[in-house]
């Protein structure tokens, strides 16, 4: 069976090419940094210059619970009215579902950058049990970047975003949550080199040029990606 198998695919090697396809896991960075430090804007800029999609946790979310007859969307409307973590199973499965969609419109788009996940323990070990095998995490692109800078960036955005939570209270909070629950995850990754750093203090133009430096110039970084 199996040496008709291959004597078929011998002779059609667009079946080859397919099967290959089916067979390649997404390739994914994980984008982490505190709030205003510039993770959709680099996201932006990096999508309009490498081959990468930008997958949102958050945006996914919120578009799942506006989505008509979505099968998660009442209960993603409830945690988030009683400000309670969606569960990860719920955000895990639709950061699968949107790469598992890219890859069937074009199998060329198979690196993925997703922004703002895993924010803490439980989503990292969450990631690892349904992912495991599924998805290549090379690397996390980690926005550092001071506090203080961060909340003037929001307010300054708040002025215009219309968001409720760019105001200094709603920002310290979410300041505190990010160093108790998302630095651990990347002090763990750190530890398995596996964290590409960026001053994201700088100007938007000077932290992409570090962006390009650390991840796409060097011809052995791209061919790890």
């Amino acid at each position: 069976m199996i040496v008709s198998l291959l004597h078929r695919l011998k002779k059609h090697p667009r079946a080859v090419h397919r099967l290959s396809v089916m067979m390649m896991k997404p390739q994914v960075v994980f984008v982490l940094g505190g709030p205003g430090a510039g993770k959709g804007t680099q996201c932006a800029r990096i999508v309009e210059n490498y081959s990468y999609t930008h997958l949102s946790a958050g945006d996914l979310l919120r578009e799942e619970r506006s989505r008509s007859g979505s099968e998660f969307g009442q209960l993603i409307d409830t945690y988030i009215k009683e400000g309670r973590i969606v569960p990860v199973e719920i955000t895990i499965s639709l950061l699968k579902k949107a790469m598992e969609e890219t890859m069937k419109v074009d199998e060329k788009n198979f690196r993925f950058l997703i922004d703002g996940f895993p924010r803490n323990q439980d989503n990292l070990q969450g990631w690892n049990t349904v992912m495991d095998g599924k998805a290549d995490v090379k690397f996390v692109l980690f926005f550092d970047c001071g506090n203080e800078v961060c909340i003037d960036r929001c307010l300054e955005r708040g002025k215009s975003s219309g968001r409720t939570d760019d105001n200094r209270e709603s920002l310290e909070k979410r300041i505190q949550t990010y160093l108790q629950s998302t630095r651990p995850i990347i002090e763990q990754y750190e530890k398995q080199g596996k964290v590409r750093t960026i001053d994201a203090s700088r100007s938007v133009d000077e932290a992409f040029q570090n962006i390009e430096e650390i991840c796409f110039f060097n011809s052995s970084t791209i061919s790890s990606m």
